[in-house]
């Protein structure tokens, strides 16, 4: 966790002393946090702790995505074979996402019109690398759920470790995890292009040229492709604990039936 949060500091060092010191109070914070959580018995907020992948895609991917990204944004000063093979491949992947009404064009249009060519085409590659990474993502995890077991592949799946912020004591639980889980697939798929507008709304208070800097655009790009994906993947693990949930119910459902014929 330390490493993802400083990778963007450490391709690009050239910030402030304040900004280098709140990176690295953010990155030791959420190492810190991440051990704690994984080494003590009790969950406090993280879910599916005891499921694996889930954790470890959601993690694999924002970390691939920064990756990428600073490769891709550093590669101008850099001759680096692989850095710029990344960069072709963003390009090929930026000119074939670029269509209308797709995300990624969506995302160039919240740039202001007299933005220079460069940042345009460096916002194209980064925009449709980071999507392609989390929409990978889904559909790996979307995979890894139906064809091995998730989570029972895992053993036996606790609701109280794995959901700590879910109460199933209020209303009924296979109602209210369907529920969820529709709602997190929904907003999954409409943030990429809900978030585009709403900056584009805010472009009075919020100046997008200001988003420009290499870190402030690997975060942006990252938020804006691997926070729907995250939502996505929840959405499906819900689902398949409520569909474990509503199988279980339906075999205790007919043995009570058989026992009282």
């Amino acid at each position: 966790m330390a490493l993802l949060i400083a990778m963007p500091s450490m391709f690009f060092p050239d910030t402030t002393g304040d900004a280098t010191a709140l990176v690295v109070l953010l990155a030791l914070l959420a190492a810190v946090m991440t051990f704690f959580e994984y080494y003590t018995e009790y969950p406090s907020v993280l879910e599916f702790r005891d499921a694996a992948p889930f954790n470890r895609i959601r993690f694999g991917t924002i970390l691939t995505v920064i990756l990428v990204l600073s490769l891709i944004l550093h590669a101008p000063g850099q001759s680096s074979d692989m850095a710029q093979i990344v960069t072709a491949l963003a390009r090929i992947g930026g000119d074939l996402a670029d269509f209308p009404y797709s995300p990624v064009r969506l995302a160039l249009l919240t740039l202001p019109v007299d933005m220079p060519a460069s940042v345009v085409e460096n916002v194209r590659m980064a925009a449709a690398v980071a999507y392609v990474i989390s929409g990978l993502a889904v559909l790996i995890f979307f995979a890894l759920v139906h064809l091995s077991n998730w989570p029972m592949g895992n053993g036996a799946f606790n609701v109280w470790v794995n959901l700590p912020m879910f109460d199933p004591t209020k209303g009924d639980v296979l109602t209210r995890l369907n529920r969820d889980a529709r709602i997190n697939v929904m907003l999954g798929f409409i943030l990429p292009f809900l978030l585009p507008a709403v900056i584009k709304g805010t472009s009075g208070w919020i100046d997008p040229k200001a988003l420009m800097g290499p870190q402030t655009m690997i975060w942006s790009m990252t938020i804006w492709a691997c926070l729907p994906a995250t939502l996505m993947m929840r959405g499906i693990a819900l689902g398949r604990i409520a569909g474990m949930i509503g199988e279980k119910r339906r075999r205790a459902y007919a043995e009570a039936k058989v026992h009282t014929v």
